[in-house]
């Protein structure tokens, strides 16, 4: 048996894929379902994990500060690793509760298999803790030949790395996604003529404070917005990388000015959200989800700040500042036609075939090892 972890509606919309291919091969596992999946708050989101057929462990690791959710973090997977013993743990990304959870494994000589290493985002703390999350881990599958090169440069073995392309993007070629009407029936809203689909978190290594951010996100999309009455947008929730709360509450006083054309939601969900982007104008702020899948989806991204700086893109990804002004004008530019006849390419540095069997034969193969 191996373990899967789990503390995001992001991640889980990653991971479920791999899952369902490791049930169909009878390779047994455990979702370990943490932090934000649990709490009510942020949509309580493990619920999308039963919906998948999955009996998670539900590990209460969420105590407050980010550092406290670290240190719950260590101490309930070290004891569940202990107690059950399975063969791997598989890891995705960069949170860090991930880092919590892969130096658990590390402690209980539990084999950390590493999905996402290699990659790069100067503007988050995310970076340095991928990185270390990869030089704890056995196996590594990595996204593009460059992570794969970034990896063996901090000396990882080579045959311990497989490219295998991002899960997001085979995702998107492989879910039945909703038309209009119904994503109106699911959302019990109304959608504006024309959207965008955004989500902004903390970017944690700015000179600016998150509610800095935050205003700045939606000052910018106010006077876009004051200029094209027909369009509005789809809003998720921030992660809990710092506390949320104060961010929530500007995304919902903006709501409350633009009811007609503002729709806030704490998550979309999967299908939903790659069926809100599917129809809108394209993907605002700086979730790693409008560089890596949104290009596979044939609409632009306006990728704003630091956060994302570094990692690999298509040419349909825009970047801005995160200034209310910069802001406003990127969202010009990136409904230019120039700009949209980019996206309609679907050029995506992060697209492989079968990105999910692919991993499943490489770790089928390191556990027979």
């Amino acid at each position: 048996m191996i373990a899967i972890a789990s503390s995001t509606r992001a991640d889980w919309g990653l991971l479920s894929p791999l899952a369902a291919e490791l049930t169909r091969r009878g390779i047994a596992h455990k979702v370990l379902a943490s932090n934000m999946h649990l709490i009510p708050e942020m949509g309580l989101t493990v619920k999308d994990i039963y919906a998948a057929g999955e009996t998670p462990a539900e590990l209460h690791t969420a105590s407050g500060t980010p550092e406290e959710t670290f240190a719950e973090t260590s101490r309930l997977y070290a004891a569940w690793l202990r107690e059950h013993k399975p063969e791997a743990i598989i890891i995705l990304g960069d949170r860090y509760e991930m880092l919590a959870a892969a130096s658990a494994a590390t402690i209980t000589t539990t084999p950390v298999i590493h999905i996402a290493g290699g990659t790069v985002s100067e503007g988050a703390m995310d970076n340095a803790i991928r990185n270390a999350i990869s030089q704890l881990a056995s196996l590594h599958l990595a996204e593009t030949d460059r992570c794969a090169a970034r990896l063996e440069a901090m000396g990882i073995v080579p045959g311990y790395i497989h490219v295998t392309g991002a899960i997001g993007v085979w995702n998107t070629q492989n879910t039945a996604l909703m038309t209009r009407d119904e994503l109106q029936e699911s959302l019990g809203r109304p959608l504006p003529e024309k959207f965008f689909v955004g989500t902004l978190h903390a970017a944690t290594l700015d000179s600016t404070t998150p509610e800095q951010q935050m205003a700045a996100f939606v000052e910018g999309l106010k006077t876009y917005m004051d200029r094209h009455p027909e369009t509005g947008a789809i809003l998720t929730y921030p992660n809990n990388d710092t506390d949320p709360a104060p961010l929530i509450a500007m995304l919902r006083n903006l709501e409350e000015e633009s009811s007609a054309r503002i729709i806030v939601v704490p998550s979309l969900g999967m299908r939903r959200y790659l069926s809100a982007v599917a129809l809108s104008e394209g993907v605002i702020g700086n979730s790693s989800s409008g560089i890596v899948e949104v290009a596979s989806l044939g609409v632009p991204t306006l990728d704003i700040g630091i956060r994302q700086n570094g990692r690999e893109r298509a040419l349909s990804v825009i970047h801005c500042d995160s200034t209310p002004g910069a802001i406003a004008k990127g969202l010009e530019v990136m409904t230019m036609p120039a700009i949209r006849d980019l996206a309609a390419k679907r050029e995506n540095p992060y697209a492989r075939p079968n990105t999910p069997t692919i991993m499943a034969d490489a770790i089928e193969a390191f556990l027979k090892k």
